[in-house]
């Protein structure tokens, strides 16, 4: 099977927002929060509110065993897709243990009591479908879209795994190999590939998010089948695992059905432990340095705390974010890149998860420009936020863009399917797919203003120095 799984990264790809298509050009083309009087006004504010997604009509469901089940009906093609979240990720793994998480991501396609390994895709693909999955920092997810009939036969692929995998001391060794491979294409072979976790291990001193999802070398090494073994046992459970199915079927069939083969998977016989494992506040700045083999050019990154996702200020904070690094026309890329020509690149996001944690600000400097330049404009930017509320454009940008996702969002099954299991998983409610962007709307710029100086201090912030390393210096990161 081609390995297409893989750890989601916060840093995007070093990618500056991607601009949203057609869709997006019609809003900017059309102002929604026109300046002029007061009646335009109310009028383009009328026509934001009828930009809305569809609304979700899905029902809830929860099994004996604990298992939780969404559905959602939409008939408009004979397509489904379904997916399975495992409310595990890189922050539920113990110190010396990490990867684990990720290994399960390629593990639980070796095979099951009654699919041989490797089948499960091959079915799916044999139909006419495909899957794939991910891990994050706060989750692991498979999914899959198929034509509509053959329902039955995906839900008894996913409970066989669920209650069957095959983790055997073959298959372990095999996919630890398979696993460390990616993290050699993926990270150390990668320009700036270690940026992600020198930032959050300097960042986070106790907390799982100090580490990626992807785990080290060292811990892989030296993991056993037994410890493999106990974390499956511990967190591949119906009552830590949500069910979504979005598409063409009858609720009360899929409903038959889920019962039919997941109600016999015993659940946990203890209560899913989660590692409590709070970040104390931090109170002064912190910098780390490092000097990379393979890294060209200098760079910077400040890494800011910043609260959950679903929080209330996590809604201005993305607004913000969009402001100040959504693409060629934002603030870091025009000041950095384009007026003062220190940066070949310059943006930012919030890395919104399920607890706390960074705004991310970065710069890969040009030529002749050092990390130490291009920290001190990056957070000149910044500051000008913090001085000042966003233009009336800037805002209605921003805006425009948070619509215009939300509404492409929902073009395909596994788009409803993941915003769904999101809400539900992360943010404990499936319904917040449906008022989220109410948040985005009614933000004003002095809220945006409100949570740079809030956030965006000095005192929260964790700051990363990278510089290439001199001639000759071995393949590995050198530690300063």
């Amino acid at each position: 099977m081609t390995i297409r799984h893989g750890f989601r990264v916060n840093l995007r790809a070093f990618a500056a927002l991607a601009i949203c298509g057609a869709l997006c050009a019609m809003l900017f083309s059309t102002p929604v929060f026109a300046q002029g009087n007061a009646a335009q006004g109310d009028a383009a504010q009328e026509n934001t509110e009828q930009v809305r997604p569809p609304k979700l009509n899905y029902t809830t469901h929860t099994l004996p065993n604990g298992l939780q089940v969404i559905l959602l009906e939409d008939h408009e093609v004979p397509i489904i897709n379904l997916q399975v979240w495992y409310h595990v990720g890189g922050k539920d793994e113990r110190p010396g243990r990490t990867g684990f998480a990720h290994l399960f991501e390629h593990l639980m396609f070796k095979g099951s009591a009654h699919v041989p390994a490797e089948e499960h895709s091959r079915i799916i693909e044999a139909v006419g479908g495909f899957d794939n999955a991910e891990t994050t920092d706060d989750t692991t997810n498979f999914f899959e879209t198929f034509p509509s009939n053959y329902l039955e036969r995906v839900l008894w692929l996913e409970a066989d795994r669920m209650g069957s995998l095959n983790v055997s001391e073959e298959n372990f060794k095999s996919e630890r190999e398979v696993v460390k491979e990616e993290r050699r294409v993926r990270i150390e072979n990668q320009p700036y590939g270690y940026l992600q976790e020198d930032l959050r291990a300097a960042a986070f001193t106790v907390h799982g998010y100090h580490h990626t999802p992807i785990g080290s070398m060292e811990d892989l090494d030296k993991a056993t089948i037994q410890d493999v073994r106990d974390f499956f046992s511990t967190f591949y459970k119906p009552n830590n695992a949500t069910l979504v199915i979005v598409g063409d079927f009858d609720s009360a069939q899929a409903l038959t059905w889920t019962n039919k083969y997941f109600d016999g998977i015993p659940a946990s016989a203890k209560p899913i432990p989660r590692l409590n494992n709070p970040e104390p506040p931090q109170t002064a700045e912190r910098v780390a340095k490092k000097s990379y083999s393979n890294t060209p050019l200098p760079a910077v990154v400040i890494g800011y705390k910043i609260p959950a996702r679903y929080a209330p200020d996590a809604y201005p904070l993305d607004l913000a974010s969009n402001i100040l690094a959504g693409g060629e026309s934002s603030r870091l890329y025009q000041t950095l890149v384009y007026k003062e020509q220190i940066a070949v690149q310059a943006a930012g996001f919030g890395a919104f998860s399920e607890d706390p944690n960074l705004f991310w600000a970065y710069a890969i400097m040009n030529q002749g420009h050092t990390a130490e330049e291009g920290e001190k404009s990056l957070v000149g930017v910044l500051d000008g936020l913090k001085t000042a509320p966003p233009e009336a454009k800037e805002l209605e940008k921003a805006k425009n863009q948070e619509i215009a996702g939300y509404v492409l969002g929902r073009d395909t099954d596994e788009e409803k399917a993941v915003a769904l299991a999101s809400a539900a998983v992360i943010g404990k409610d499936p319904g917040l797919a449906n008022t989220e962007l109410d948040h985005y709307l009614i933000a004003s710029a002095a809220d945006i203003q409100r949570v740079a100086k809030e956030y965006f201090q000095s005192a929260h912030a964790t700051v990363l120095i990278v510089t290439p390393a001199a001639p000759g210096a071995p393949g590995a990161p050198a530690q300063q």
